[in-house]
């Protein structure tokens, strides 16, 4: 019995100190085109490599590149026997403004060219210097994007009147973890990401309402009912939000010029509640999805435990399949 005890506690002592995570730091700006649902982005990434393993190429997913006919994820769709009913033949049908579209116009490794390689929705790049373990490096990338009509979760002009529902919408690193890289071709399922701190910001016509992951971080320069403070007159026809999302492993967000924004806190007092929502419904409904947010919350409290983050924000009119 002694040497059973014994054994289990050397086994869990070596499993605790083998456990590792990736780490990221991405910063992103984002120039949104809403007369043609375009954008153009510059992209930054700190990679931190904890593991044991000297890295010598990255892969990106690039998902918004299955919605065009003959896509893997549309040929999949047409053909399976059981196929999401949701997508069948729709993207096929497409017209090409509609398609979607990631295309990276330059990669750099601390500020040299690499050359990568694009197969669909999946980039890989071979690094010019390894990344050993402990070490960091910066990827620097410059891509153009085209929103898709949404077909599944992500897209333009969903059947609510969402102008923009971003998920899956950058060029996202993918995860390297004990079992290896997982480069997965987006078929119909979006992947777990590497966790890490996310600073984006979104400039796009003033008009506009965004609600994004983690924190706005400059509420008195937009207004919209984020701050009660009226924003400063410019002559500018864009605003652009700043977020900063700490310790998440993905970063979403959602455009419409018929949001409202209402703010509330938790039932508990720690969390703060912020609400987006059709305005054609008026600010009394907005109330009431934001009180039926915050009891939503204090549920989900009870039978998860505490919500990790001293900020949620939630959205209307993203049925569609929405993350």
């Amino acid at each position: 019995m002694i040497r059973t005890i014994f054994i289990l506690i050397a086994f869990q002592l070596s499993f605790a100190q083998e456990y590792w995570q990736q780490h990221v730091e991405y910063e992103m700006n984002i120039n949104v085109d809403v007369s043609d649902f375009t954008y153009d982005g510059d992209q930054s990434i700190v990679y931190t490599n904890n593991s044991n393993d000297t890295i010598n190429k990255v892969y990106y997913h690039l998902f918004f590149n299955a919605f065009k006919p003959n896509s893997q994820m549309d040929i999949r769709s047409r053909t399976i026997r059981d196929p999401d009913r949701r997508v069948g033949s729709r993207i096929v049908a497409l017209d090409e403004n509609d398609y979607g579209d990631i295309s990276v116009s330059s990669l750099e490794q601390d500020g040299k060219d690499i050359n990568f390689e694009i197969n669909e929705t999946v980039l890989l790049a071979r690094l010019n210097k390894p990344l050993l373990p402990g070490k960091k490096t910066k990827l620097n990338m410059v891509f153009t994007a085209q929103i898709p009509l949404q077909i599944r979760r992500s897209g333009k002009l969903n059947k609510e009147g969402v102008d923009m529902t971003m998920t899956q919408w950058f060029p996202k690193l993918a995860e390297f973890d004990p079992e290896g890289w997982h480069p997965n071709p987006y078929i119909g399922r979006e992947f777990h990401g590497v966790w890490g701190n996310y600073k984006v910001n979104i400039t796009i016509d003033k008009d506009y309402v965004v609600g994004g992951t983690g924190y706005l971080q400059n509420a008195n320069e937009i207004g919209h009912g984020y701050t009660e403070k009226d924003p400063k007159e410019n002559d500018s026809k864009t605003n652009t939000w700043k977020f900063y999302a700490p310790n998440v492993h993905d970063f979403a967000w959602v455009a419409s010029k018929d949001f409202l924004y209402e703010g509330g806190i938790s039932l508990d007092g720690e969390t703060n509640v912020h609400v987006l929502y059709d305005k054609n419904r008026g600010h009394d409904w907005t109330k009431v999805v934001l009180e039926r947010s915050i009891n939503a919350l204090s549920w989900l409290e009870e039978k998860f435990g505490d919500y990790p983050y001293p900020q949620i924000t939630t959205t209307d009119r993203v049925k569609n399949g929405g993350m």
